[in-house]
């Protein structure tokens, strides 16, 4: 059963696969359109990929669905990946990644570089998802195409932070000691810098609920539950900038405060640990 009948679609030529583009003034309405004009041009991406993909992984395939900002909210056409979760019988071979990767690149050289696939089999057991992903998968896929409907267990809380505690905030970590010892912010790595400003909501979001959000929630969860020393205002400055679609670079003088920022989540980690 598919949500969308899109076996049959005809993959859209690449003209029509490109993300609106920047206005020289961007006044946040024209912003929110934009940005969802831009989720729509997202969503037919995925649609044209599905369409091949159900050819092409026949009779392994189980579903692909959209995960990330296009399900749960606050896509931005500037700023967001295009989050894709493929189920297969057996999982995938790193050959038939390549082959998707591929097609993706022939759909539109400009959607390729974001599309971000999490992969995994029936029993959710092998692959790319990490408990994270699988709770946004629980509680916001949307279905592109689907023949049976499976589900991992709900990762438990416990699991949600020893995730976190890793890999997550050990590389945020990382990333932002390296941002705050730079004198100038390379073009190339605004949005990694603006996405080192932004962790720490969605990091106190999942760590306290073991859910996952969009940057707009997850700043608004700051409003009442934000750890002793994040500047929350630099943080609502932040998520402005990514609703724009703006350069952070007037964020840059801020850099210095990402070190305090990471030292407050892991404030909160040993203190939950400690706890019990």
């Amino acid at each position: 059963m598919r949500v969308r009948d899109v076996a049959d679609a005809p993959i859209l030529p690449r003209a029509n696969l490109a993300l609106p583009e920047l206005p020289q003034a961007d006044p946040r309405g024209m912003s929110e359109s934009l940005d969802e004009s831009a989720a729509t041009v997202a969503r037919d991406f995925a649609d044209a990929l599905a369409a091949h993909w159900q050819t092409a992984l026949a009779p392994e395939l189980i579903g692909v669905y959209l995960i990330g900002s296009l399900a749960h909210g606050g896509f931005s056409r500037r700023y967001s990946d295009i989050d894709v979760a493929v189920i297969t019988e057996k999982g995938l071979l790193p050959s038939s990644l390549e082959r998707m990767r591929a097609r993706a690149a022939s759909v539109s050289e400009e959607l390729a570089p974001k599309l971000s696939i999490f992969w995994t089999d029936r029993s959710f057991s092998v692959g790319r998802f990490p408990p994270l992903d699988r709770a946004d998968y629980i509680d916001h896929a949307v279905t592109v195409i689907e023949r049976d409907r499976v589900a991992p267990t709900r990762p438990a809380l416990n699991e949600v932070r020893s995730y976190l505690a890793a890999g997550p905030l050990t590389n945020w970590a990382t990333a932002a000691e390296a941002f705050a010892a730079r004198d100038a912010l390379d073009p190339k790595d605004r949005k990694s810098y603006l996405r080192a400003l932004l962790y720490p909501a969605r990091f106190v979001l999942s760590w306290t609920t073991g859910r996952m959000a969009s940057n707009d929630d997850a700043v608004a969860y700051l409003a009442r539950h934000a750890p002793d020393g994040l500047d929350v205002a630099l943080i609502r400055r932040a998520l402005a900038c990514r609703q724009s679609a703006a350069d952070p670079d007037l964020l840059f003088p801020e850099r210095t405060l990402l070190p305090l920022h990471v030292a407050a989540c892991k404030v909160l980690v040993a203190g939950t640990q400690a706890s019990g």
